[in-house]
């Protein structure tokens, strides 16, 4: 029986305003080719580096977030090779003496997570005859992560980079976005009957977390195959093809002493302890596992509800400024009554709310119903002074103009009816229209009814009581003959 062991390089952009040794506005997404570009990220003669502070405390800050080890000390070095993306003919990384050892993600043991500068970026012409070179990302501070080989299958390792995408977006050092390039997962996998390491092989080009699942599960059988079939593994680097869904060979895996590291010599050695530590352990917000139990405790949502809201950290804090105007609004009824209502505001915001919002392409920030009018539409719902009906048309008038849900109701005439006798009179003319209705109903089909209901709604224009219909309406069906 072949165990696969599998262990991930993952490399993150940070966040920062200028790139990593130079004063160039990081902006790695911008458009236009060479624009944020200077001498020093260019690679010129006779330039010199300085290090990007913040860079280095983001970094630092994830070490704290994930119980790993600071060390005392760390320092730059240069890992030599050439690539036409690489301006300088060497890369400014880290080797032997990371800013962060050690941790823990997932129950996954970390080795170390250290900082070096994003390459460039290479355009390749569709017919293959030439390609260009956009220097915009080079010098762009790139963290990357490597964890122990704990990782056992395709599934545990999307779980482990999810849970760390989202801790990097909640200590805001990073969007991670792995379709911008922002979070780039690689897999180095083996395979073994025994407890002896197999032959490792690197897999790149994994930029979705389908792609990682996908191309860990492919390269273990790869393996298996070819071990059955007598071949041996070649220590190399494959590429994830999308569009074949196979890993393929692009060149033997280089060793570090290929790269000829040496300590970086423009740059000082970094002396850690004169970062404030606690200082930034201070500034770590509640993180994705903490916000899931309190989530749990605080508004009894389902693990999953819970998901929705932790992967969105701005969607997370409208929900919860809106449960605090409503807490303030109902406050003194019973627990239950409050889970009802918080689960209603829920379903409203991750449904409805966010529907009109993927609509018109908005993200929350941009969304001009403030917490405290969203809350308001939620009691109502709950006092039952609003159909579902009537609460989504206004909602949506909120989207449209930011107003109050009261005063919409109050200018559009739009109150929910629970007059017995106007909505008695509705019910017989329904009735009365709707002869194979009736018929089916007495039958026994139950739908019949649902339809009934649903044609005196309407005449009443969304503005009955559902529970005042139904009753009125039986009570009329039964003295029908």
């Amino acid at each position: 029986m072949y165990q696969p062991t599998i262990g991930l390089e993952i490399h993150v952009e940070l966040k920062t305003r200028t790139k990593m040794f130079c004063g160039c506005l990081n902006d790695p997404l911008e458009k236009h080719p060479n624009i944020n570009i200077c001498p020093v990220c260019l690679g010129h003669p006779g330039t010199l580096p300085t290090i990007n502070k913040k860079a280095v405390e983001a970094v630092l800050k994830l070490g704290l977030a994930l119980n790993s080890k600071i060390p005392e000390t760390s320092k730059f070095d240069r890992k030599n090779y050439f690539y036409p993306d690489l301006p300088k003919g060497y890369q400014i990384s880290q080797y032997d003496a990371p800013l962060v050892i050690g941790g823990e993600l997932n129950g996954i043991k970390l080795r170390r997570v250290h900082l070096e500068e994003d390459t460039a970026r290479l355009i390749h012409s569709t017919d293959d005859a030439h390609s260009l070179v956009d220097f915009n990302r080079a010098g762009v501070p790139l963290m990357e992560l490597v964890t122990e080989p704990d990782i056992k299958t395709g599934k545990e390792a999307v779980a482990f980079a999810k849970e760390l995408q989202l801790i990097l977006r909640h200590l805001g050092i990073s969007d991670a976005d792995m379709e911008k390039g922002q979070m780039r997962v690689e897999a180095n996998v083996s395979v073994s009957k025994d407890n002896e390491l197999g032959t490792k092989v690197e897999v790149k080009n994994l930029n979705s977390f389908r792609a990682v699942e996908e191309a860990i599960d492919y390269e273990i059988k790869r393996q298996i195959e070819s071990l059955e079939n007598g071949h041996k593994i070649r220590h190399e680097t494959r590429g994830w093809d999308e569009f074949e869904k196979k890993t393929k060979s692009q060149r033997l895996k280089e060793e570090a002493h290929d790269y000829r590291y040496f300590p970086e010599p423009d740059l000082p050695l970094m002396d850690l302890t004169k970062f404030n530590l606690e200082e930034l352990k201070i500034s770590i917000p509640e993180l994705p596992d903490q916000k899931r139990t309190r989530f749990s405790k605080e508004y009894n949502l389902a693990p999953n509800q819970a998901e929705i809201l932790i992967e969105d950290r701005l969607l997370a804090q409208y929900f919860e400024e809106a449960v605090s105007e409503l807490d303030a609004e109902i406050g003194g009824i019973d627990t239950e009554q409050r889970g009802i209502a918080i689960q209603t505001l829920f379903n409203y915001l991750t449904s409805d709310l966010k529907g009109l919002m993927a609509e018109q392409k908005i993200g929350i920030q941009e969304l001009n119903i403030t917490p405290e009018n969203f809350a308001d539409l939620v009691v109502l719902i709950n006092k039952g002074e609003l159909s579902s009906r009537l609460a989504k048309d206004i909602l949506k008038e909120m989207f449209l103009s930011g107003r109050d849900p009261r005063q919409i109701i109050e200018e559009k005439g739009l109150k929910q009816v629970s007059d017995e006798e106007i909505i008695k009179k509705m019910a017989e003319e329904v009735v009365a229209e709707n002869p194979k209705a009736v018929e089916d109903y007495k039958k026994g089909k139950e739908t019949a009814l649902q339809f009934l209901i649903g044609k005196t709604m309407a005449k009443l224009k969304g503005q009955g009581k559902p529970e005042i219909i139904e009753k009125l309406l039986k009570e009329t069906l039964t003295k029908t003959k």
